[in-house]
């Protein structure tokens, strides 16, 4: 089954979908069978393209107008084509730069092979550039990463809540701010402290 999916830029109406729509129709796909968002690309929420990707089933194939109306840049392509081929779905780009891929074919899996192996080139550049500069900062007395959900001052706050009968654990989780898999990695539920926790009080 054929299944199609069209995005515009813009949500109010200065764009539409009917270049889109009339192509995919032409390309055989049901008009029943046609999401829309009306969202930009680089948001996460696009609601239609969720419905359609849980939607499809072994055997289908998803079908696009051009590569950029389904993500937001290659990586996240490569990511939903790769969950399509793993379910047993085809992919099929219809004109632009990724008119060659279709992955119902030996030709466009190759195509769409160079793009993953682009994909990977690109994931390994950042990670390599992100340690260089994690290295450059640390030689000049600055640490880089993530700041700590959970600090000292919330560690003791936390081990003085746990084991007492009236503390309610999804309260202390929403004062601290920290998830319920975080507290209880750094405290048991008794109270007491737990390694990541010493590691916590530890840091200066």
């Amino acid at each position: 089954m054929l299944v199609g999916y069209t995005r515009v830029s813009k949500a109010d109406g200065s764009q539409t979908t009917d270049l889109q729509h009339d192509a995919l129709i032409a390309a055989g796909v049901d008009p029943e069978r046609v999401y829309e968002d009306r969202a930009s690309g680089k948001k996460d929420d696009r609601p239609e393209l969720t419905a359609c990707l849980k939607g499809l089933r072994d055997g289908d194939t998803l079908v696009v107008w051009k590569l950029d109306r389904l993500g937001r840049d290659l990586r996240h392509l490569v990511n939903i084509v790769h969950d399509l081929t793993e379910r047993g779905i085809g992919l099929k780009v219809l004109t632009g730069q990724g008119a060659a891929i279709d992955t119902t074919t030996a030709s466009g899996k190759l195509v769409f092979g160079i793009f993953a192996a682009l994909a990977e080139f690109e994931r390994e550049l950042i990670s390599e550039r992100t340690t260089a500069g994690l290295v450059a900062a640390r030689a000049r007395g600055r640490t880089g990463g993530r700041p700590f959900k959970m600090t000292p001052a919330k560690l003791r706050l936390a081990m003085a809540s746990l084991g007492k009968p009236d503390t309610h654990v999804g309260d202390l989780c929403a004062e601290l701010g920290v998830s319920r898999q975080t507290l209880y990695r750094h405290v048991s539920p008794a109270g007491e402290l737990r390694d990541d926790g010493k590691k916590v009080l530890a840091r200066r």
